[in-house]
């Protein structure tokens, strides 16, 4: 694992380690929200996500995983992550709850199902990075990360991808996102790829604390270890 050094004492140097999981096992786990459907296993001891159907059935074949627990609006979040095979794309939601400040799994708000549009223009907020954009023809073509806000579909900052292919990836690589105050920070393996500031006017208001999920587009296989989330 990369130290935390890496990423600057100016950064993180008041930062406590809040969550830790090392996502080996299935009681890893167990607590854990799945929305749509999936498969999961542990051939590496490490989490394995791969869609559970078709992938030709479109949206209905991707899912997202809830870590159940709440953290607050100024956190560091980072894991290992492995490419085992794509196409596909890999996500991440942080800051997620209902618009209103609901908790994100409130039987008040709507069902959702892992089809994307309930997540960009339902009932809840979050920002979302997708980090490993293996799935439309342009996406392979040209590597990028994203970072979207929403309520909404607001692309509010955009940074190269350095993964390679999955066929020629060896991992693990270390995501790591900082937000902060009114900031959004990304990296991968130490190394800033974007940031942005929100004004909490241009694209809505600031997203505050909220739920982190893992989202996966069929048939992308990724596996995930050492989840930490600091304050």
């Amino acid at each position: 694992m990369i130290d935390l050094s890496a990423y600057g004492t100016e950064n993180l140097k008041n930062a406590a380690c809040i969550y830790k999981n090392p996502l080996q096992r299935p009681e890893d786990i167990r607590d854990f929200v799945l929305e749509g459907k999936a498969v999961f296993s542990f051939p590496n001891a490490r989490l394995r996500m791969e869609n559970q159907l078709d992938a030709a059935s479109g949206q209905k074949a991707n899912y997202v995983l809830w870590c159940p627990e709440e953290f607050p609006a100024d956190l560091f979040v980072r894991w290992q992550f492995y490419p085992i095979q794509e196409p596909g794309l890999c996500m991440i939601f942080l800051a997620a709850k209902g618009r209103e400040g609901e908790d994100l799994f409130s039987p008040s708000l709507m069902p959702r199902t892992g089809e994307y549009v309930q997540y960009h223009h339902g009932d809840i907020d979050a920002f979302h990075i997708s980090y490993f954009r293996r799935k439309e023809p342009d996406e392979r073509a040209f590597h990028t990360c994203n970072l979207r806000k929403s309520h909404g579909f607001y692309l509010t900052a955009q940074g190269g991808d350095p993964i390679p292919d999955a066929d020629e990836a060896e991992g693990p690589y270390e995501i790591a996102v900082l937000k902060r105050g009114n900031e959004v920070r990304f990296y991968i393996n130490a190394l800033e790829l974007f940031r942005f500031k929100d004004d909490g006017v241009t694209y809505g208001k600031l997203l505050e604390g909220g739920k982190i999920g893992f989202r996966q587009l069929a048939p992308m296989i990724g596996e995930y270890e050492n989840l930490e989330v600091w304050a």
